[in-house]
């Protein structure tokens, strides 16, 4: 390590040391959002352990979009002008 390496290195611990007044209030802040965040969060878990459960809820899906197994799907020829004629460029 050089001397002008080293030179810079204690310039930026020095630096950094002289910057803990103003990052006092920024610890604080973050702090603070962190509390509140436990806190929030302590609330809606007793709220949701007080509740009782709620049933699950099953999706039905419609059998219409359904193609059969037996059903060949179209032509990529035929797909690609179906969509032109829709009005999709591709």
């Amino acid at each position: 390590m050089t001397k002008d390496d080293r030179n810079r290195a204690d310039a930026r611990f020095n630096k950094a040391k002289l910057a803990k007044p103003g990052r006092s209030e920024h610890d604080l802040a973050t702090k603070a959002v962190l509390d509140n965040m436990a806190k929030l969060k302590a609330l809606r878990l007793a709220r949701e352990a007080a509740e009782p459960p709620r049933p699950a809820v099953v999706k039905k899906s419609s059998s219409k979009s359904r193609k059969k197994p037996d059903e060949k799907a179209p032509a990529l020829a035929d797909w690609l002008a179906g969509q032109q004629s829709g009005g999709r460029r591709t």
